[in-house]
């Protein structure tokens, strides 16, 4: 059989135009149509299962409040909870102020040179201990309580072999007689130094007090003003 293409060249790539022209256009179509889909399905998203879930939120907020607030004394559960997570750290920092038993062991003097503490205030802000007492042995008694504190030294682990000084800027001042209860005559005092603050610190381990008297022990020597003696004075520069 023969067959006679009638149709024109021209027209022939004409409509292979219109079926490509059709398809992209179907295809737009069909991309267009599926974007509006996603563009709703978010919008359902965001407008719908977003704003159920943040009712829902709200309501279980809510509810939780209503159940908090209606648990007795709330307030001073809160504060108790509070004050408990800050233990740790305030332990940590706490000073160990029944150190100052085994200080007060080691500093005051033996007979004859008694002394007897009244009371003893320990200023942790500005690293200061406060003695009251009185001595039998008047003024003599006193003084070697004093040098006793300057000569005691801290040891503790992590320090060098002779340890710390225990008492800096040593004063005595309120010194007057008295009477104790059995009607005997007594110097009463008071002496403050400021101390050491590795004695109390939570950090300083196996601490003790020791104390020395730089190689002399003597009554003479403790009963005598520290600032009685001191070096001969040198010759005036051009004096004869």
């Amino acid at each position: 059989m023969i067959e006679i293409n009638l149709v024109p060249n021209v027209k022939q790539e004409l409509i292979k135009a219109e079926r490509v022209r059709s398809k992209v256009i179907a295809g737009a179509v069909f991309v267009g149509v599926a974007s509006v889909g996603v563009v709703i399905l978010l919008a359902f998203y965001v407008f719908g299962v977003q704003t159920a879930r943040s009712i829902l939120a709200d309501n279980n907020i809510t509810d939780k409040s209503k159940t908090l607030a209606a648990v007795p004394d709330l307030s001073k559960t809160l504060t108790i909870q509070n004050q408990l997570t800050k233990i740790s750290s305030l332990n940590a920092n706490k000073m160990i102020d029944s150190r100052v038993f085994d200080m007060l062991v080691a500093i005051i003097p033996p007979a004859p040179n008694d002394i007897q503490i009244s009371d003893i205030t320990i200023d942790s802000t500005t690293n200061t201990i406060t003695i009251n007492g009185q001595a039998a042995n008047s003024y003599a008694a006193v003084e070697v309580f004093k040098k006793t504190i300057d000569g005691a030294k801290v040891k503790y682990t992590g320090s060098d072999a002779s340890g710390i000084a225990l008492a800096t800027n040593i004063s005595t001042n309120n010194t007057s007689y008295g009477e104790d209860t059995s009607e005997v005559k007594v110097l009463r005092f008071t002496i403050s130094f400021t101390y050491a603050k590795e004695l109390f610190s939570p950090s300083s381990t196996n601490v003790s007090v020791v104390v020395t008297t730089l190689g002399n022990v003597t009554d003479s020597y403790l009963g005598v003003p520290k600032n009685l003696f001191t070096d001969r004075a040198k010759d005036a520069v051009g004096g004869n």
